[in-house]
């Protein structure tokens, strides 16, 4: 075994390097490799310094095959290295801004963009997708760090890695919610991935994991002791609830669910019907005596119109058959295989519903937070910058708040605004601003066959038009409507986290306001 000397010798070794240039491409990855997994290990942070300049170095090669999106990851745990030295203080670490993060998700997320993703080895891939989990969670963007472990144990399903983090994650979650009911399934499903990564099954890749599993094994001794695990899943029944009285009903919420849109977050534990139902909605808060519940009618307001534009992509996606409101339609045939159907105006129609709700919920967070900014000037873009201007900083009322849910809701809004992540975006999440506004304010055109363009000047060549494929479009329309749930459910969650921070009423005086619930039948 080698001592920490020896690490340090060979750690001087390659710092003595000037450059790679000697080094064939196989042996320049694996010096990079061994020079930011010491530089991390000793906390260097000068070695992480020449290991991201060697990374821009070796982009600068011809390189090929698995070696560039292998080249990203190294490139992103150099980043995580330098996180970690940066913000060993906890008050540092719960920074909103994180560059570091944000050259992470930037350079794992373009390992998995490349063509060669899929020919890395499965410990790498499923290494990358654990990464990608992390980091999201780790800013706060839990909804969307389930599945990312989730594919990452669709890779490997015995990746110890995967398993313990999505275990700590569950744990997370499942604490954050104010449904106590949902908080006991969370912490099961959690204390069942902690119980697979400490299997002597579990394989961590030769990884060490003896941190790794001493996290493990703290949480799961932590969840027995806030829930009767056994008693817990004896009591529960995740699946064999209806799903609706007719077929049509049925198939719905059956996609719903196999889609992860209901608003309930026990549809982020899988497919099972017990969470076939929209009952997430905001915790109980307190108020000004006399304030009326409007909150309450902002959220119902926006949580309607998630439901229907939701149902809306649902109409525009599974039709087969021309709606009868299309017949007798004049439309010439501009020769470049449009796409004109009610199914998808639908879809349009849905993607401009989802996407004005992270405005609304700016709307919302305005009046919450008491951030006095003029109705005129609250955007989802800008609502986290002093005098909404992002060159000034984000507000000091965010700076100095502790609150998970709301710094990733935070990090979502930079996703869809930010340049450099739009960048490395997934396709189906990359242009969502662009494909908006000109929804709103010019021409999308959709086509059942995008043809590839060689120049302005073809015949066919729509030039007012910003041209996107049928299917294309309806994945990121569901896109949208997965980045709205998760965003409503990073809204709720940090008001809950506000409310447990506030202090008693100094006059004691707390009388609850107890609404009934609108029926389903005056729903027309």
């Amino acid at each position: 075994m080698s001592s920490a000397t020896d690490f340090e010798k060979i750690f001087e070794r390659l710092m003595k390097l000037d450059n790679l240039a000697r080094y064939a491409d196989a042996r320049a990855m694996e010096a990079l490799g061994s020079l930011i997994d010491l530089s991390s290990d000793l906390g260097r942070g000068d070695g992480l310094d020449k290991a991201l300049a060697w990374c821009d170095e070796l982009e600068q090669r011809p390189l090929k095959g698995t070696d560039i999106p292998t080249l990203d990851y190294f490139r992103a745990n150099a980043w995580h290295a330098r996180q970690r030295t940066k913000h060993r203080d906890p008050n540092i670490s719960w920074s909103w801004g994180q560059p570091e993060a944000l050259e992470q998700i930037r350079f794992l997320r373009r390992a998995t963009r490349h063509p060669d993703f899929e020919n890395l080895d499965a410990v790498r891939r499923a290494q990358i997708f654990t990464n990608l989990a992390n980091l999201l969670n780790s800013l706060g963007r839990f909804v969307e760090a389930v599945p990312m472990w989730s594919r990452a144990l669709s890779v490997n399903p015995r990746f110890g890695m995967a398993l313990g983090n999505r275990g700590l994650g569950l744990s997370e979650y499942g604490r954050r919610l104010y449904d106590d009911g949902h908080t006991d399934v969370f912490l099961l499903f959690a204390h069942k991935d902690l119980i697979a990564a400490l299997s002597p099954d579990a394989d961590y890749a030769g990884y060490p994991d003896d941190d790794a599993k001493a996290a493990c094994a703290h949480r799961q001794k932590h969840i027995e002791r806030l829930i009767d695990c056994a008693a817990v899943e004896k009591s529960l029944h995740m699946d064999g609830y209806s799903l609706g009285d007719s077929p049509e009903e049925q198939n719905y919420r059956r996609w719903v669910l196999d889609n992860g849109l209901f608003l309930n977050p026990l549809n982020d534990l899988g497919r099972h019907s017990i969470s076939a139902n929209d009952i997430f909605g905001l915790p109980s808060f307190t108020t000004k005596i006399d304030e009326p519940p409007t909150l309450i009618g902002l959220f119902n307001q926006m949580k309607q119109e998630y439901i229907s534009a939701r149902w809306m992509l649902y109409e525009g996606v599974e039709v087969d058959t021309p709606h009868f409101a299309d017949r007798g339609v004049t439309l010439p045939n501009t020769l470049d295989y449009p796409s004109y159907s009610i199914a998808v105006e639908k879809v349009k129609a849905a993607f401009r519903i989802a996407y004005s709700l992270f405005d609304k919920i700016a709307f919302f967070l305005n009046d919450y937070a008491k951030l006095r900014v003029s109705p005129r000037q609250i955007y989802f873009k800008t609502i986290w910058y002093d005098n909404q201007d992002w060159k000034r900083g984000i507000r000091k009322e965010f700076l100095n708040s502790r609150n998970w849910p709301l710094r990733g809701l935070y990090w979502l809004s930079r996703d869809l605004f930010d340049a450099e992540l739009q960048a490395t975006a997934e396709p189906d999440a990359q242009e969502l601003y662009i494909i908006r506004n000109c929804l709103e304010h010019s021409y999308l055109k959709v086509h059942e066959i995008l043809l590839p363009r060689t120049g302005p000047s073809e015949l066919f060549f729509d030039r007012l038009a910003f041209s996107v494929q049928r299917e294309d479009f309806f994945r990121r329309t569901l896109r949208v409507l997965k980045l709205a749930r998760a965003a409503l459910i990073y809204l709720s969650l940090g008001m809950h986290h506000e409310e447990l921070q506030r202090p008693p009423s100094k006059n004691g005086l707390v009388a609850p306001m107890v609404l009934g619930l609108w029926e389903d039948e005056w729903k027309f």
